[in-house]
């Protein structure tokens, strides 16, 4: 592969660069520092749960700066703890604590990096995307509602999913959708949302017409990440309810708190933005040519995407395997003529089993999560086709020529790296490389 940074020429062995112990060139670029953007608590609960957080990340990226900042209440704020990192380091990533895209996403936290920036104005900063419901997440609220509900079966449970409520209309459709997620893939009697603040329907109105209903087993669900003022509102809206209601029996479930399932998917965002942080240096990527001949590649979709990368790899002699309910027609002619595996179905975990390669290409963003953690965890690099910096490997720009093969990966750039390759394929050919 051709690193698109790199000069042409190659150069011989007596012009090769041994870089002196000395020599910035000789050190590796450090790792840019994580400043976890939370929102602050005047209960201290809730601050402390804030930093065992922090640990738990630290825990996760071992030689990363993790630091934490608070919208308000909570010391430091974000603009000085990003300023503390920017005064020894050139980048910084900043993660917002936040389920939702409400007001603080959208405006607090991107001023309070400008306040930093404008201290260090030659500083890179990114801000990567709220945490939002990940399968992580998911599996997390699922926990603390059979936490909650004990010995109610989960088909005679109602679930009042309580969101903070803001006056963003698409945050609070998210979480309107992430109920929808939990009754799904929970197997409830209902699931309803409801609002703690500026918008309803209200945890009383929710209650209240669960009740009129004939439900008489609610579990509520406080969607927060931490405990704090809302979460005490909400056990107040409900001890009143279960006052005025003897007959029903609400139990509160508790808020997703510093669990390993939010500190992975801080990290994830984290390794996400430090991607985007190292744009200045080229490519983040290790350029290496895979040696696929006789090993086991699985690609998961089978659709427009797998239609490009399967005869690429078929070319590299793999073995390979595609999982999916249905096959783009070029693909299933390859089926049909033995040359691929097909796997007619939806993916399951152990389709991964003695892959060296796997491409996550299904139209869906949650599968697609779902394999790459799986790969992860086999230590199996992963192409994924929606997020490529959630993946572990890219898909470079390649072409042919001369019995030459170029390619060219570029920082989030797919339409930079045709053209790159272009330009390296007219060279290599006008000039007889």
């Amino acid at each position: 592969m051709i690193d698109p940074a790199l000069p042409l020429a190659s150069a011989g062995p007596e012009d090769r660069h041994v870089p002196a112990p000395d020599d910035p060139a000789a050190v590796p670029p450090s790792p840019p520092p994580l400043i976890i953007a939370g929102h602050g608590t005047r209960v201290n609960s809730g601050a402390e749960a804030a930093y065992e957080l922090v640990d738990r990340v630290r825990g996760l990226l071992p030689g990363v700066r993790v630091e934490a900042g608070f919208v308000e209440l909570t010391p430091p704020t974000i603009d000085e703890a990003l300023g503390a990192v920017l005064a020894d380091s050139p980048a910084a990533v900043v993660v917002p604590l936040m389920l939702g895209t409400g007001g603080h996403v959208r405006e607090d936290i991107p001023e309070a990096i400008d306040q930093a920036k404008a201290l260090h104005t030659s500083a890179t900063v990114v801000r990567t995307r709220h945490l939002g419901s990940p399968r992580q997440l998911i599996e997390a609220v699922h926990e603390r509602i059979a936490q909650a509900r004990g010995d109610w079966p989960a088909e005679e449970t109602d679930v009042l999913m309580v969101g903070r409520g803001c006056s963003v209309t698409e945050a609070n459709a998210d979480h309107v959708r992430l109920s929808r997620v939990i009754f799904e893939s929970g197997g409830y009697h209902q699931v309803l949302s409801g609002f703690i603040q500026v918008v309803r329907p209200s945890v009383p109105d929710i209650l209240n017409q669960y009740y009129a209903s004939g439900s008489r087993r609610i579990v509520v669900m406080p969607h927060f990440l931490f405990t704090g003022r809302l979460d005490e509102w909400v056990r107040g809206h409900v001890a009143r309810f279960q006052d005025a209601h003897p007959d029903a029996e609400v139990r509160v479930a508790d808020v997703i708190g510093p669990c390993d399932q939010l500190a992975q998917v801080v990290a994830q965002r984290y390794k996400e933005g430090a991607l985007r942080a190292r744009t200045t240096m080229g490519s983040p990527a290790y350029l290496a040519g895979l040696l696929l001949k006789g090993r086991k590649v699985v690609v998961v979709g089978g659709g427009c995407v797998a239609r490009r990368r399967v005869p690429k790899l078929l070319e590299a002699g793999a073995r390979v395997h595609v999982i999916s309910p249905e096959l783009h027609k070029s693909l299933l002619a390859l089926a049909e003529a033995g040359a691929i595996t097909w796997h007619a179905r939806d993916y399951r975990p152990h389709d991964l089993h003695d892959a060296w390669y796997v491409l996550a290409l299904t139209d869906s963003a949650e599968a697609n999560a779902a394999i790459v953690d799986e790969a992860e965890s086999r230590h199996t690099f992963c192409v994924r086709a929606d997020n490529a910096e959630a993946g572990s490997a890219w898909t470079p720009a390649t072409g042919d020529t001369a019995g030459v093969t170029v390619a060219a990966i570029t920082s989030h750039d797919p339409l930079r790296a045709r053209a790159i390759r272009n330009r390296f394929l007219e060279i290599v050919s006008e000039e007889g490389l």
